[in-house]
């Protein structure tokens, strides 16, 4: 379209500024509407995905089988020579510019146990390496305004763990360990006392006893801490008991992951699981620079892999394949975005129609006399046309800009909320800078629809006949 055809859009929409101010208003704030809502779950998704991040990385190398089949028996799925698959994974200088930490990790099964109060429950053990784990905490490729505290196990004994603060709860360690009230109420009277759960059997607590070198009050520590006694079961089926000391209960998120949870360090868990055997992991975690390096690291990994261990079933999986909730929760947010943009697009589009059949009917003069100088139905349809792009473009810019100035001061409050499946809280925050494909598709998608609304009466008044639009009163 020409600059003449638009400036004279332009003057025939300031025409009738009320109903013209008013459309705009609309388009203003629903494109605003939108672009908040798109920086509110932007934010949604930098913040699971650095979670998932921090806690196992981008990728992970595993027995091809482990991820449908190792819950049952992860021991049965450990990678043996890791050390030398590691290795070979540094040494790759490829790898090594994209990647943050590549660490083992062991999942395994037991019963952790307070001796003294006769309780236990079934826990899923994980043992790691602890300077990696607090390495790969500090990962914050987006810049978020969310710190995870040192990780416990760091500078701590061999024998320290840290457990959920709901296995604190049934082992009844929440005074020892500090665990907020709310975490761990105390139980009604009929319910109080030793008896809260079932008590260890004679052989385990006389195992128990002799790992601990039979020391009177094993759930005793010091300030802050607690024993408990691990007990799993070794590859060969033998069974086998570790005493620790507890240094903190961390709260998981997920109620049933957080009564379950028990993390200790890697050696301490191998020495658990494999006895005098040949120490395994059941993963490899590869913790990248930045997320969109996966395909990239992952097709190198699986390169290095060939070389290093051939014949090997291993896998490749990346942090959605093994986390499900994580895209699901994608999909969730997507579908509300889009059935939010379908909705407001319904708004501005009778809006904009509504403004342009009003248009047509008070200039319907105008337009026979304009057909009656020689224009043709086509730039009748252009003039229309044009008064609906102009509404569109000022519109969706005037909702941009209110838009990137809600956000400024909203951030600028530096608001927190907890919300599913978080242990602590979480920024709530409107991200829109570094996202030039949510602003530009909302502006485009707006003006798309402003001009859409705009094309049926602009064809209703291209087909009017010239001499009935003339008698038009």
């Amino acid at each position: 379209m020409t600059a003449s055809l638009l400036s004279l859009a332009l003057r025939n929409l300031l025409r009738n500024r009320r109903r013209s101010l008013a459309t705009l208003l609309a388009l203003a704030i629903g494109a605003s509407a939108i672009l908040i809502f798109g920086g509110y779950t932007t934010n949604l998704r930098y913040t699971l995905q650095t979670a998932y991040v921090r806690a196992g990385g981008h990728l992970q190398i595993q027995h091809r089988d482990f991820f449908h089949y190792g819950s049952g028996n992860p021991a049965a799925y450990g990678l043996a020579r890791y050390e030398a698959l590691i290795r070979a994974l540094q040494a790759d200088p490829e790898l090594a510019a994209m990647t943050v930490a590549i660490t083992p990790m062991l999942q395994f099964g037991g019963v952790a146990g307070n001796y003294d109060a006769g309780v236990s429950r079934t826990v899923i053990g994980t043992g790691y390496v602890p300077a990696d784990v607090n390495r790969m905490r500090q990962w914050n490729e987006h810049g978020l305004r969310y710190e995870r505290p040192p990780f416990p196990l760091d500078g701590a004994g061999p024998d320290a763990a840290v457990i959920g603060q709901g296995v604190a709860r049934v082992l009844q360690l929440c005074e020892p360990l500090n665990v907020p009230p709310e975490a761990c109420p105390r139980p009604t009277a009929s319910r109080a006392g030793p008896a809260t759960g079932p008590a260890l059997g004679d052989d385990i607590a006389a195992l128990a006893a002799a790992e601990a070198g039979a020391r009177p009050g094993a759930a005793a520590g010091p300030a802050g801490t607690a024993r408990i006694e691990l007990l799993a079961s070794q590859v060969r089926g033998a069974p086998n008991v570790a005493a620790l000391t507890v240094v903190a209960a961390e709260s998981q998120g997920f109620k049933e992951l957080d009564e379950i949870a028990l993390i200790l360090p890697l050696q301490q868990a191998q020495k658990l699981v494999y006895g005098r055997s040949e120490p395994r992991v059941t993963s490899i975690l590869v913790q990248l620079q930045r997320t969109a390096q996966m395909p990239a690291a992952q097709a190198r990994i699986e390169a290095v892999l060939a070389q290093a261990a051939p014949g090997e079933p291993l896998a490749v999986l990346g942090f959605q394949a093994l986390n499900p909730f994580y895209v699901q929760s994608q999909q969730m947010f997507d579908t509300i975005f889009g059935f939010i943009f379908a909705l407001i697009g319904g708004i501005v589009l009778f809006t904009v129609g509504n403004t342009m059949n009003a248009a047509v009917i008070e200039r319907t003069v105008e337009v026979g006399t304009l057909r009656a100088i020689g224009l043709r139905q086509q730039g009748i349809r252009r003039l229309f046309i044009a008064e609906g792009l102009v509404l569109g473009v000022v519109g969706a810019l005037a909702g941009v800009a209110f838009a990137f100035a809600f956000a400024t001061v909203f951030n600028a409050a530096s608001l927190t909320w907890v919300p599913p499946g978080a242990s602590e809280p979480l920024p709530l925050s409107i991200i829109l800078q570094g996202r030039p494909g949510l602003v530009v598709g909302i502006t485009v998608g707006l003006i798309a629809i402003a001009v859409a609304s705009a094309w049926w009466p602009a064809r209703r008044a291209a087909g009017l006949k010239i001499v009935e639009a003339l008698r038009h009163v």
